[in-house]
């Protein structure tokens, strides 16, 4: 590889492409995006960063004294909430740390999405697989409720119209079949490389539970007295059953995110009866399928598995007994500074300059401590501001990727002068001892 080139992991979003080559300039301050990437990828790796301080009460102190500062207020909170959680690997371990010693509870940005499916994981289960293996594997995808791009820009180049696989597949005959999403669809990304434009059966997805309900009973052979079910032709409905059961390794994927309507855990739990009907029906011989949830990314699949290896339980969880208690309803966001539960918001974004949400912080007078991207822009600025390195830019890390099957490195691949956010949670643990202690 040429001198100032790399192959690093991008971070963007929750494929982790470990193949993107950058070059940085030579004074190392700025990188092009030279192979390998997408809208997603060209916009992280050469996004501009500004020189950052930490601040108090949008002040510009050193870090000590901002460190100082979170302590103290820190310290007289009674219920804090850690939210935002957009961080990988050891960023978690050290908030979770923070969090046992402080009482606080967990929240990631995207949990609303990822909860859809962890109530779905606890109450029945499902049979899901992995990137890897649909590469190899699949031969018919049906997409549900989303364009998987809009999210995911390299999806189908890298998972489904790869151009071999460990079987000599031949990848151009792979079906594609988009079903719900609403109007203005983008399914462009579903034409097979051969000329074969996807199928599209499309309704709103709010009427989804009764088409998957729907889709599940013709799986299972049912005869229905109807003709069209939210507006889709029935016959529609059964070429999808049909073509499900004869395909030889399925694959339903979906993103729960596109799922904002109430209760709407239950379509995904609609969806992995499918998967399940069409792995243990009469067909089961000779037919595999299997599910694969899309994730939000911002860290959500590494901060979900390291909660739960570090606690037992996913996020959504309180240590204000003093012990990890989780509660998917009451211990979210959006509730606790509603209900006023909350007497201090700490908020943390490390891989994007995302800030608190001024509609959730409306008429509540909570101090808030935000630790997170240097470019990050405030409408009120919070009572204590710590920029730290950026992730896969700045500071290198781990991350598991949307299936959580494989970790991978992030690298630091410019130098900063602004601490880790690791280094951070912990310094602010060890300022609460210092202070417990009256240094």
């Amino acid at each position: 590889m040429a001198p100032n080139q790399m192959k690093v992991t991008c971070p963007a979003c929750s494929l982790l492409c470990d193949d993107i080559v950058v070059k940085l300039d030579e004074h190392q301050q700025s990188m092009k995006v030279i192979a390998n990437g997408c809208a997603k990828s060209i916009q992280f790796f050469e996004q501009t960063v500004t020189d950052s301080k930490p601040t108090i009460n949008g002040n510009p102190v050193d870090l000590n004294t901002a460190i100082n500062k979170a302590a103290e207020i820190l310290k007289l909170a009674n219920q804090p909430l850690i939210a935002g959680l957009g961080t990988e690997v050891q960023g978690m371990r050290a908030i979770m740390h923070l969090a046992d010693k402080t009482g606080a509870t967990l929240d990631h940005m995207h949990s609303d999405a990822t909860m859809r499916n962890t109530l779905v994981l606890q109450n029945s289960g499902w049979q899901t697989t992995t990137l890897t293996e649909v590469k190899n594997r699949v031969d018919l995808l049906l997409v549900i409720g989303t364009d998987i791009v809009s999210s995911l820009p390299q999806f189908f180049e890298r998972i489904i119209w790869n151009e071999s696989t460990l079987f000599e597949q031949d990848t151009s005959t792979r079906e594609v079949i988009y079903l719900g999403g609403g109007k203005g669809l983008d399914t462009s990304a579903g034409n097979s490389p051969n000329g074969t434009q996807p199928s599209v059966i499309n309704c709103e997805n709010a009427q989804l539970p009764e088409v998957i309900a729907t889709l599940n009973a013709l799986i299972n052979g049912k005869n229905l007295t109807t003709d069209k079910i939210a507006g889709i032709n029935l016959v529609d409905l059964q070429s999808i059953a049909d073509r499900l059961k004869c395909a030889k390794y399925s694959v339903i994927t979906w993103a729960s995110s596109a799922f904002k309507f109430g209760h709407s855990e239950l379509l995904v739990q609609a969806i992995t009866e499918c998967v399940r009907t069409l792995n243990t029906g009469s067909f089961k011989f000779s037919t595999r399928s299997a599910g694969l949830p899309l994730t939000s990314g911002d860290g959500d699949s590494s901060v979900s598995n390291v909660a739960t290896w570090m606690s037992g339980y996913p996020l959504r969880s309180s240590f204000k007994r003093g012990y990890p208690e989780y509660n998917p309803y009451e211990f979210t966001t959006e509730k606790l500074l509603s209900n006023n539960e909350a007497d201090l918001l700490i908020w943390i974004s490390s891989f994007k300059p995302v800030a608190p949400s001024p509609n959730s912080l409306a008429n509540h007078k909570l101090p808030v401590i935000v630790i997170g991207h240097p470019n990050m822009q405030f409408e009120q600025q919070p009572d204590v501001f710590i920029p730290v390195r950026i992730l896969g830019l700045q500071e290198k890390g781990l991350m598991f990727r949307m299936d959580s099957s494989v970790t991978l490195p992030l690298t630091q691949i410019m130098n900063s002068n602004l601490p880790s956010l690791s280094d951070v949670c912990t310094q602010i643990e060890l300022a609460l001892n210092n202070h417990e202690s009256g240094k």
